[in-house]
């Protein structure tokens, strides 16, 4: 973690959805380096205790449910928000004409309408700060389209789109929204698919970098994209992409 300044996030509250494993732990972990409050969601209080132990000054736990109406209001009755991360996210893989009607909902909602219930419930205490970032987790999949994976690109689409609509939208409050679009990342999540050896070399046939990226690679843009670094950035993406839509 270097090239920032250690006091990038100093007096400002982060709020990370999604913050339990993978990127969005990475993310919390780095706004706390970085001397931010970071508020650290997830469903599993495990991962969030393993999280407040490494950074006990800086990080607050919230044991919910983001998709859940309490949630919304918890959010919205901050007293003030400087950064947000809506990095909750899930995949739902398989041919589109055998995709059940659970799929479809599981990820449109997740994917999407939590999403934007979150930026919603966010509006009110991002006003109250100097100045405020949203950064949506995108995907590489939100540029292009891929085998298998309809409902993921559908939604990762989406969030493209919203948050360009949402950019200009709140602008006039000094609240810049963008995405971060990763390529394939070592996860928990995706670390099963990774053994099945035709779909591994797919993958790095795709990426001319040819490597995965890491957790911190997308960590470092978001933390980017929520700092006074990105001051004249809004409505855009940063793809962490090693190449794959230069294709």
């Amino acid at each position: 973690m270097t090239g920032f300044n250690r006091e990038l996030f100093v007096n400002r509250t982060i709020l990370v959805a999604g913050a339990g494993k993978g990127i969005g732990l990475a993310c919390a972990q780095m706004a706390a380096a970085h001397g931010g409050n970071v508020i650290a969601v997830a469903r599993t209080k495990a991962d969030l205790d393993a999280l407040a132990k490494q950074y006990p000054d800086n990080i607050t736990s919230w044991v919910m449910d983001v998709t859940s109406e309490e949630f919304f209001a918890r959010v919205k009755s901050l007293p003030v928000l400087h950064g947000l991360v809506n990095n909750a996210g899930l995949n739902r893989i398989g041919p589109m004409e055998e995709q059940p009607n659970e799929n479809i909902d599981a990820v449109i909602d997740l994917n999407i309408r939590t999403l934007y219930k979150i930026s919603q419930a966010a509006i009110a205490p991002m006003k109250r700060a100097d100045c405020a970032a949203i950064v949506n987790m995108s995907s590489q999949m939100g540029f292009v389209g891929s085998p298998n994976r309809t409902l993921y690109c559908m939604s990762k689409h989406a969030v493209e789109g919203v948050t360009k609509a949402m950019a200009v939208e709140l602008a006039e409050h000094d609240i810049r929204v963008n995405t971060v679009a990763p390529t394939f990342v070592l996860t928990p999540m995706t670390k099963p698919m990774f053994e099945d050896e035709d779909f591994k070399k797919f993958v790095y046939d795709m990426i001319p970098l040819g490597r995965l990226g890491k957790v911190e690679d997308i960590a470092n843009s978001c933390t980017f994209l929520l700092s006074d670094l990105a001051s004249m950035i809004t409505g855009t993406s940063i793809k962490v992409d090693g190449g794959w839509t230069a294709r």
